[in-house]
């Protein structure tokens, strides 16, 4: 299993780091069996498997809950958990208690926390208590309610500085790794070139030290039109509905079940008494 100082030393030695979502057991256990370093339980469950429009309404108890069911599927592989809206600008004890419960409850190995410097204290608070933590900056989806949606992050000189200045006070204040999200590629790369600790990126390029993606785009599973920095490794959508369309044809024709999916009658036992109906003794 990877640690924070294994994944540190990945970096170091110029190795990729791989990262992917996951939300429930299954999932999990094929990312586990694909070898991946990282597991992320996003709060982006909320919006592609819960059906939200948006992160904002995933709450602190989905978030343990489809923690738990990850690491059940995946025992062996670091897992991150996502702090949900608005809990890293509670008081910090609070926050404290919400990241506790993704540990303690959950079973996360760390948590992921979006912002920038603002949310440093809470990041050196966390580390201080004993919790691995993971920043997010470029793009914060809990925040589109504020930005407007979805847009690419620090294409301007001053918000490309303020990125990297943010991911510096993230790390000075603990966090063993970020991810950038949603950022010109000359964007990521400085922002992995200004810290020591590895930078993930979904949408920030090629010259990161890994790469993360939605368990559910990667598939082309259920999600309809990609984001332009997602690679389609299957269309599981077409095998999927084709699947079913076939099951349901031949439940409508009588050719499912067959004989090969019945149960066989159970024989009688000798000298147990015969059962209603029975003609034993006739």
């Amino acid at each position: 299993m990877q640690t924070p100082e294994t994944l540190k030393a990945k970096k170091d030695r110029g190795e990729k780091i791989v990262m992917l979502t996951a939300y429930d057991a299954p999932s999990a256990r094929l990312a586990e069996a694909a070898g991946v370093d990282l597991l992320l339980v996003g709060d982006s469950l909320g919006m592609v498997v819960l059906g939200f429009s948006s992160t904002v309404s995933v709450t602190l108890e989905m978030m343990v809950h489809h923690t738990q069911a990850v690491r059940r599927g995946a025992p062996e592989t670091f897992t991150v958990a996502d702090l949900p809206f608005l809990w890293a600008h509670e008081a910090p004890e609070a926050a404290l208690r919400a990241a506790g419960r993704l540990i303690q409850e959950g079973g996360a190995h760390a948590v992921k926390l979006e912002g920038g410097a603002e949310v440093a204290p809470l990041v050196r608070r966390l580390v201080a208590a004993g919790i691995p933590v993971m920043g997010h900056l470029g793009l914060l989806p809990q925040t589109v309610l504020v930005t407007g949606g979805y847009r690419v992050q620090g294409k301007s000189a001053a918000e490309a500085e303020r990125i990297v200045a943010d991911a510096r006070a993230l790390v000075e204040a603990g966090a063993f790794s970020l991810v950038v999200e949603a950022v010109p590629e000359s964007v990521g790369r400085s922002v992995a070139r200004a810290v020591p600790v590895p930078v993930i990126g979904i949408g920030a390029g090629r010259f990161v030290d890994g790469q993360v993606l939605v368990y559910h785009d990667l598939l082309g599973y259920g999600v309809g039109r990609a984001p332009r920095f997602v690679k389609r490794y299957a269309e599981l959508d077409a095998v999927i509905v084709g699947a079913i369309r076939a099951y349901a044809d031949d439940v409508r024709s009588g050719r499912f079940p067959e004989a090969a999916h019945a149960y066989l009658p159970v024989e009688a036992v000798p000298g147990e008494a015969a059962g209603p109906g029975s003609d034993a003794g006739a």
